[in-house]
């Protein structure tokens, strides 16, 4: 397999291997356990990484330091090195992972540890100076309503984890940088490429982007499953195919589950983003750049992208502990649904000694007056609060439910007994210069290289041009003949998700037909009418052509971030879905 020795690393830069195969063994802290061993048993990879950080982890992860100090990491990630260690040294294969959290040398530490334990030599690495808590007060982090943060890093870029690699580390540990840095770095290690290779860098963000969340791009949570997966068996994993210039192709190993198409590539790249440029530490892509290809059985090619210079910041997620989150489900059964939903509404905020300084209501599903069994005649009345003060959600904003339950409206029950309810953080990004953040790689022998940071925007982005998306006034009319009320999602796939406290809704369609029908349509203020939930909420609109895609940023619809949030569903997640069943007039011709 592939050498990232000093000299092995000099000489596979003179003929290195193309294409390089990096795979992705987890999403999110709590991916399945069994993919770091099912990807190195199942094919050949020159590199395994895995994602485990996102913005409520990295808040989950300072609770657990706050009560052991040399706590921080993944520690579901030791326990799959003692699995699979042994076998990724025997295939060669080099593991990158920012499970290291917060506290990237604990987490080397350990591994050195465990690799002692199992008899195997391996070269552990890591990066760090992402962590900024100790400059909170440095930066202002703590003047906020909810004083200083409880966490508090930087999204540092790949070039940490190229220096580990060109020193022979066979695993290397971050912490906070960014998804696809974990790609780039090692694809960047192996061809060689410079600071100012846009694009190159770019093609290996998107390859990045697709891997980082694993299934979500072998569809995993996607529209068109009953379409396109065919069974519930596992789905596997995915891996890119990257080559010298930065393209890609997106696949999976023979004969596990799920499917790549060009359709769960553009769900994923649609996954989180905002508008055509994406910015990074270490590249600005841009994503109306992005071509897309089938290129054979659950093969995707990725060509075309174009990168410019990165901004002279980087984004930092700070976490503040801001109290403590509460709720309780109230279910109706049978007739006067409103009734009951009004009465039991009143009755307990009427209750409330001191009311929440948030408190959401939300009525889910609607009693079927033919139902067959009680759950299918019923609805659930949820009230979620949150506060600062404990006293005021905690146990006695539940209790304060059961109280009710011999006086309230008949056939009542609730879904849970009464709790102490759950802290919660809020998510406040910030940004600093890159120039006042150390990023550092700590080599396997020990010593320490700081990362200069990357050749910035200046008198020019760089990078080769990308032809802007023709605006809705360039686009033929319409399809002629007679229009049919149906749900969009008959003719449009989307994802959503969140971030930070925005929602984001990707929508796509799979010829040109529909997208000019969609483009032209589909306007923010088609899309409030859909999503009336919406409010006057700021929307914008993003095309993306050569995707057949938009993608819509709904600021502050998932109020401070899913830990904080009251909605219903705090991350986002079935937005997309929703607005797919919402039915509009659509084209008989394309249909």
């Amino acid at each position: 397999m592939l050498d990232f020795s000093l000299d092995g690393c000099q000489a596979a830069l003179m003929q290195p291997r193309d294409p390089l195969r990096i795979g992705n063994a987890s999403g999110f802290y709590g991916d399945r356990f069994s993919a770091v061993r099912e990807m190195l048993e199942d094919g050949p990879l020159d590199v395994l990484t895995g994602d485990y950080l996102a913005e409520l982890t990295m808040l989950i992860l300072g609770r657990g330091r706050m009560k052991d100090p040399g706590a921080g990491y993944a520690s579901a990630f030791v326990r799959q090195m003692e699995e699979s260690l042994g076998l990724a040294v025997e295939n060669g294969t080099k593991i990158v992972t920012n499970a290291g959290g917060l506290n990237p040398a604990g987490l080397a530490a350990k591994l050195r540890e465990l690799a002692e334990r199992l008899g195997l030599e391996v070269s552990i690495a890591h990066v760090e100076g992402d962590d900024l808590l100790p400059r909170a007060g440095e930066f202002g982090f703590g003047r906020t309503p909810y004083g200083p943060p409880l966490t508090s890093n930087a999204y540092l870029g790949a070039w940490g984890i190229v220096e580990c690699l060109n020193a022979g580390a066979d695993v290397v540990v971050t912490g906070r940088v960014t998804d696809a840095s974990l790609v780039i770095g090692p694809a960047a290690a192996h061809f060689g490429w410079a600071r100012d290779d846009w694009d190159a860098l770019a093609g290996a963000t998107v390859a990045g982007h697709v891997l980082e969340c694993g299934p979500q791009a072998t569809g995993g949570n996607y529209a068109f499953f009953a379409e396109e997966i065919y069974n519930v068996k596992a789905l596997g994993f995915p891996l890119a195919e990257i080559h010298a210039d930065g393209s890609s192709v997106i696949t999976k190993h023979p004969g596990t589950g799920g499917v790549v198409s060009t359709g769960t590539v553009t769900a994923q790249l649609l996954y989180e983003i905002q508008g055509h440029r994406y910015l990074g530490p270490d590249v600005t892509t841009r994503f109306d750049s992005i071509e897309l290809a089938q290129d054979g059985r659950d093969r995707v090619r990725i060509s075309g992208v174009r990168g410019e210079a990165p901004p002279d910041s980087l984004k930092v997620c700070n976490n503040h502990l801001g109290g403590v989150r509460n709720e309780v489900v109230f279910v109706l059964t049978g007739l006067d649904l409103e009734a009951k939903e009004k009465f039991v509404r009143e009755q307990f905020e009427a209750s409330l000694q001191r009311r929440p300084q948030r408190l959401e209501w939300s009525l889910i599903g609607r009693p079927d007056p033919e139902a067959t069994d009680e759950a299918g005649a019923s609805a659930l009345l949820r009230g979620c609060a949150r506060d600062a003060d404990p006293a005021v959600v905690g146990r006695p904003f539940s209790a304060a439910a059961i109280e009710l339950a011999l006086a309230s409206y008949p056939g009542f029950h609730l879904t849970a007994p009464p709790g102490n309810g759950s802290p919660f953080g809020v998510y406040l990004p910030a940004y600093v210069p890159n120039t006042v953040v150390v990023h550092t790689a700590v080599l396997p022998d020990g010593s320490r290289r700081e990362i200069e940071p990357s050749i910035t925007w200046g008198g020019g982005a760089g990078g080769t041009p990308v032809e802007e998306p023709p605006g809705a006034e360039a686009e033929p009319p319409g399809p002629p003949g007679p229009a049919r009320t149906v749900p969009l999602g008959r003719v449009a796939g989307a994802r959503s998700g969140d971030k930070g406290g925005d929602g984001n809704i990707g929508v796509w369609v799979d010829s040109e037909e529909r997208w000019r029908w969609l483009h032209r349509t589909l306007t923010v203020e088609r899309l409030r009418e859909l999503l009336p939930d919406i409010g006057d909420l700021a929307v914008e609109r993003h095309a993306f052509p050569r995707l057949r895609a938009l993608n819509f940023v709904i600021e502050g619809v998932l109020q401070e971030g899913v830990s904080a949030s009251t909605k219903f569903d705090p991350q986002g997640k079935g937005l997309g879905e929703w607005l797919r069943s919402r039915p509009i007039d659509i084209p008989e011709s394309l249909l």
